[in-house]
């Protein structure tokens, strides 16, 4: 590291090469921030590439080619379990980071620390949801949706889940009865099932994407606007980039794709209201409406809401079933073993009850193995170190700064897991082998007051 000495040197030497020119001004304003962020800023004892702590670039474009879970986890695996991976955030994939960062004792906001501040920003309508809300409306949100994703409602809903899973299996076999060597897209299989299933939980209506084998213009853009949102948050780095950005093209373009999935929320939302409590099944409104009278869910937050469980619970779960189905087909021997294991239990398809697959030790160490190796979020979610700072596994992080534990650089590394890139199910089954696995480091739904509400 250089001594101060040498630093004050260097700036001097940037002050004469580069006189009173405004390209100059702009050059000497860049090496004396990289100086200061390499060895002068807050976060400068923390591990990592000086490219990361100088500049935003190596992380903006790693998220725009959807590769900055990669990247991360290819830092932790070069430094360490405590990675400086931007000039304002320091990555953590010790296992107790969890709880330091996320959990109810963490020092900060109810949910762990706060939010990283541009992601509390409102929806189109301004109001909230449970994934941007401050703490009281989060909590307030929270207790009104926890009966409609309880045990008891789970049970009421398998009729509507075990409906598509044999929808699914009955498209399955027509292909296969038509032709023996049909090939099938099973992600789009496995999101035409979640989002029926999501369309009739949420909104009483399926999206019948299983029927017509095709997307509903509603998937499309939600597929499109988190894509489309992905790249264009990444400018909060670049002010002047954002308000040039803005500047030239208008707002109306920006947000489409927000505005187009939020519409379709808001007229299915519209739709299903106007059905009352008078319905037949139950969906998430029959378990919430009696409760948001009382506890004052506004119209807005229902609306926000449901197009959030049109995300949240769809597109997550099949990419996780996909990953599996993907992992089970490259070793046949677990295919084998869990086939076995399946058909033992069951006589009939009508058999195949939730609580009863709950039982099955095999099926379930496939899908931790698969939430491990495939976790369907896979970066971490950043949280800001609270005013009096924060420790995090030892390593004291001062206020202001962004701290993240990242799901798949976690479930990777050979600190937490022993083969971490093998799909070996047998880890979570008692095998010897894997006694120093430290399982507490696998936590797809997260942990404290802000775990995913879905997670039964």
């Amino acid at each position: 590291m250089m001594k101060r000495d040498e630093v004050r040197s260097s700036i001097a030497f940037v002050k004469r090469k580069f006189p009173q020119k405004e390209e100059s001004t702009v050059v000497g304003h860049f090496v004396l921030r990289s100086i200061y962020r390499l060895y002068f800023h807050p976060l400068s004892k923390f591990p990592g590439p000086k490219s990361a702590a100088v500049s935003h670039v190596p992380e903006v474009l790693a998220t725009w080619k959807g590769r900055q879970h990669k990247r991360v986890a290819l830092l932790h695996e070069r430094y360490g379990n405590v990675v400086r991976i931007a000039p304002d955030e320091v990555s953590f994939v010790d296992a107790d980071a969890w709880k330091d960062i996320y959990g109810h004792g963490s020092k900060g906001a109810l949910g762990g620390m706060p939010h990283k501040p541009w992601q509390r920003h409102s929806n189109t309508n301004g109001a909230t949801s449970l994934i941007i809300a401050q703490d009281v409306d989060h909590t307030r949100m929270r207790r009104l949706f926890n009966p409609a994703f309880s045990e008891r409602a789970l049970k009421q809903q398998e009729p509507l889940f075990m409906k598509y899973v044999n929808l699914l299996a009955e498209k399955l076999h027509e292909g296969i009865e038509k032709d023996p060597n049909h090939k099938f897209d099973m992600l789009k299989m496995y999101n035409f099932t979640t989002f029926d299933v999501m369309g009739d939980l949420t909104f009483g209506e399926p999206l019948q994407m299983l029927s017509n084998a095709k997307y509903d213009p509603w998937v499309t853009a939600i597929f499109a606007a988190t894509k489309t949102g992905t790249r264009l948050s990444l400018m909060i780095h670049y002010p002047l980039v954002e308000k040039a950005f803005k500047a030239l093209v208008p707002q109306s373009i920006m947000a489409r794709k927000r505005h187009e999935h939020h519409k379709f929320a808001k007229e299915r939302v519209t739709k299903r209201l106007e059905k009352g409590r008078e319905h037949d099944g139950v969906d998430i409104w029959d378990l919430v409406l009696n409760k948001s009278e009382e506890k004052g869910l506004s119209r807005p937050e229902m609306d926000n809401n449901a197009g959030l469980f049109m995300i949240a619970g769809t597109e997550t779960t099949a990419t996780l079933v996909s990953g599996l189905t993907a992992m089970l087909l490259d070793h046949p021997r677990a295919m084998k073993e869990l086939t076995t294991e399946i058909r033992g239990a069951f006589e009939t398809p009508e058999d195949m009850t939730i609580e009863r697959c709950a039982t099955l030790p095999y099926l379930n160490a496939c899908i931790k193995e698969a939430l491990r190796l495939y976790p369907p979020v896979a970066t971490g979610r950043p949280r800001v170190s609270p005013p009096e700072g924060s420790t995090v596994c030892g390593h004291y992080v001062p206020p202001g700064w962004i701290v993240s534990a990242p799901h798949l650089a976690m479930y990777t590394s050979a600190s937490n897991f022993k083969d971490p890139f093998s799909f070996i199910p047998e880890r979570w089954l008692g095998d010897a082998r894997f006694a120093s696995d430290k399982r507490h480091a696998l936590q797809p739904f997260h942990v404290g007051p802000r775990d995913c509400l879905g997670k039964k």
